[in-house]
């Protein structure tokens, strides 16, 4: 499929990373490493092949530049091809036998779950650059994706505000990103009084390609009269032949409209998006986003990757708002020290590509802005609303009981991320 094509060309670059990216006599002692953990093969390279190739354009940006504290920076490729106990054992190469300074990597939370014991152990910096559940916060990760409270309970106001939605679908793919999303959007819809006979939930397999029967199931649950939309937590390229599935049956949006936490720009590409016009997604970045930062991240992403047809999505801005945060937490404290530069992070700022300034909070998650966007023809994103400014990103939810009296914080006051503030304890991973 042309998905998977788009999805695997670059694979042939790997073999050049380290050709590329250091000056000839350059020795490896010489460089600072920087892991780069993305899935090139399997249900996730469909998404997580650009973020790779987004890593790799910033880092010979920054070697452009000079490099990092007098040195070139080396990127270390891996391929833990959406296998997740393989991201774990990736990780464990990158840090005990590649000796890396950092590492940018995962899409999925499955993976990276597998990933944070390893990396809590060996004491390594990981920058996840994608939406995700909540309900963690590590002193060895930075958490530059949206939390839920910057993504799915936006969306859901907004539905439920402006489009006027009654009945709920709740589609995701079978892991624990969605059924954590999922538990938290249930436990708020009811709060808002949502009755259970108006909340569908159903999950399905990575991969999972026979969607008639789940589609005929979503469209037999919205024809009562309320109004119904479908919140997508599906994952990976079971998104293609969901929203075929979505067009065969004549879903319109008008009718159901489904708003998507995992579909962005790069996903929509190799979909006929007419028949999709209309329906959502929410998430703190669009390309068509008309501000002059994002106008020259596009131009140099276009003249890296050598397509000017390639798009950019909400995980490549979270890994340039990442990296660039990295860069400068560096160059403060003078070491690719993990502790030094973990403290340094907090508290950064750094212009996002959506006309405003991110920061590092104290538990490592970032502020940014949340937009809902419509689907276009030409596979773009029309934004329908957005928010005032920045939103604070929130570690641990509000809407479960188990959540709500958690706070993450890792300064030297705290350096907890899960203070239990009724208990006043840390039930933990402190320092």
């Amino acid at each position: 499929m042309k998905f998977f094509n788009k999805a695997m060309r670059s694979l042939s670059a790997m073999a050049l990373t380290a050709g590329v990216l250091l000056s000839p006599g350059v020795n490896a002692g010489d460089t600072i490493k920087v892991g780069v953990l993305h899935s090139l093969s399997g249900t996730m390279a469909i998404s997580e092949t650009t973020l790779k190739d987004t890593v790799l354009m910033l880092i010979e940006e920054q070697n452009a530049k000079g490099g990092l504290l007098g040195k070139k920076l080396e990127a270390v490729v891996v391929d833990p091809a959406s296998n997740w106990p393989l991201f774990a054992e990736k990780t464990r190469e990158l840090l005990t036998q590649d000796k890396v300074d950092v590492i940018f990597g995962c899409w999925t939370s499955v993976s990276r779950k597998s990933v944070l014991p390893v990396i809590e152990e060996l004491n390594g910096l990981l920058f996840y650059p994608v939406q995700y559940e909540g309900e963690e916060s590590s002193k060895n990760v930075f958490y530059t994706g949206a939390a839920p409270n910057q993504q799915a309970i936006p969306a859901v106001d907004y539905l439920m505000n402006d489009i006027g939605v009654k009945r709920w679908v709740l589609a995701g793919t079978d892991y624990v990103y969605p059924r954590t999303t999922n538990k938290i959007l249930e436990a708020y819809l009811k709060l808002k009084g949502v009755a259970d006979k108006d909340i569908m939930i159903n999950y399905t397999p990575f991969g999972h390609s026979d969607w008639q029967s789940i589609v005929a199931d979503v469209k037999k649950f919205g024809s009562t009269g309320k109004k119904t939309a479908v919140v997508s937590t599906i994952n990976g390229d079971a998104n293609v032949p969901f929203y075929k599935e979505l067009g065969n049956q004549g879903i319109a949006a008008d009718d159901i409209p489904v708003i998507a936490f995992s579909v962005g720009e790069e996903e929509l590409s190799g979909l006929d998006t007419k028949p999709l016009v209309g329906h959502l997604a929410a998430w703190n970045y669009f390309m068509s986003v008309d501000v002059p930062e994002n106008t020259a991240f596009i131009k140099k992403w276009h003249a890296f990757i050598k397509d000017p047809k390639r798009v950019t999505n909400d995980p490549m801005e979270a890994h340039y708002i990442g990296f660039n945060m990295w860069v400068k937490a560096v160059e403060k404290v003078g070491t690719t020290d993990v502790d030094a530069v973990e403290q340094a992070m907090l508290g950064s700022k750094f212009p996002n590509l959506t006309g405003g300034m991110a920061v590092m909070n104290s538990n490592h998650h970032l502020s940014k802005p949340v937009l809902i966007g419509e689907i276009q023809e030409d596979g773009q994103f029309e934004t329908v609303w957005e928010t005032d400014g920045l939103v604070w990103g929130d570690a641990w939810t509000d809407y479960l009981p188990g959540s709500k009296d958690i706070v993450a914080n890792w300064r030297p006051n705290m350096r907890c991320g899960n203070y239990n503030t009724k208990t006043h304890k840390c039930s933990g991973q402190n320092f």
